[in-house]
């Protein structure tokens, strides 16, 4: 866990709904350093462990860190009657231009803060649908993004999900995801879809059953069309890298191959050999522990060489 106590901010939305930032800021922090916005995926908060280890150690190097709990999620599971779900990019609009006012006191504010966006998974899919649906709407405050493993494709990410080899992955996701609709529907009993007879047993019958209806959409097909990132990456202005592995069971590499050429010199694709989905362990080596992942997002928020801290026991 980080070693800071991180003030818990509420961002009121659109429809009424509200959700939680974490402002994680170091003591010495002052407007004009560098901070940075982490998403989580699906089924994660802002309490997800790579959230977590990413907040310490961009904390030890001067890096103000907010982590978002998005709708329904974390800290704000009682603040939001509609669910949270990968096309919900004017909710992350409005976090961001919250940040920007806590960091600089406004977003026309003379001193301004570089600010620097993560989002992993589903969250890289709603970073990079916000970055290209609307690129002027993106503050000058904003340098930078990465996104790291992101569905950007949602119907193949799901068929690849149903095939046989990933089946428990599928399974697994929509029992987690029952689970968190379950506790969503004791408190908010009237903002629910009909309970269907038996509990869905994969992430495409779970999302004809309640994340599309839910998110005001016909069936699930027209979810992952009108949400998938890729029509709108195209269309992205700031520096932006997405950052995907050869073997991610999840969301198939070929996915960005086929659809980069398509996109602007502003967005880079880096494929690493090995990861998974999310894993991206290493073997100790030059980097202080074997979280490879964690040291490459240090390395690009702080664009500093990394600090080689002592092993603890």
């Amino acid at each position: 866990m980080p070693k800071y106590r991180a003030i818990a901010r509420q961002v009121n939305l659109h429809d009424g709904d509200a959700v939680i930032v974490h402002d994680d800021c170091p003591a010495d922090w002052r407007p004009g350093s560098p901070a940075v916005l982490l998403a989580h995926g699906l089924g994660g908060s802002s309490l997800s462990p790579l959230l977590v280890r990413l907040a310490d150690k961009l904390q030890q190097r001067g890096v103000r860190v907010f982590r978002l709990d998005m709708r329904g999620c974390g800290a704000g599971a009682d603040l939001a009657r509609q669910p949270y779900h990968a096309g919900r990019s004017d909710d992350l609009a409005l976090v961001i231009n919250s940040v920007i006012e806590w960091c600089d006191g406004g977003l026309h504010a003379l001193c301004r803060t570089p600010l620097v966006l993560f989002g992993v998974s589903l969250g890289g899919n709603i970073l990079l649908k916000y970055l290209g649906e609307d690129p002027e709407r993106v503050p000058a405050q904003v340098t930078r993004a990465i996104a790291v493993n992101p569905p950007i494709d949602l119907a193949r990410s799901v068929l690849n999900l149903s095939g046989p080899i990933n089946r428990w992955y599928d399974r697994h996701f929509a029992g987690t995801l029952g689970k968190y609709v379950a506790a969503h529907l004791r408190k908010f009993p009237d903002a629910h879809a009909p309970c269907p007879k038996t509990r869905p047993r994969g992430m495409k019958e779970f999302d004809n059953w309640y994340t599309a209806p839910m998110a005001g959409f016909e069936d699930g097909a027209s979810y992952y069309e009108h949400c998938s990132a890729v029509q709108y990456i195209p269309s992205i202005k700031i520096p932006t890298t997405i950052l995907t592995s050869c073997d991610d069971p999840m969301v198939p590499v070929d996915t960005f191959e086929m659809y980069q050429a398509s996109w602007p010199d502003s967005v880079q694709l880096t494929i690493a050999s090995g990861g998974g989905h999310i894993g991206y362990i290493a073997r100790r080596g030059s980097d202080p522990d074997v979280h490879w992942l964690d040291w490459r997002i240090v390395e690009f928020v702080t664009g500093k060489p990394l600090l080689y801290l002592p092993d603890v026991a």
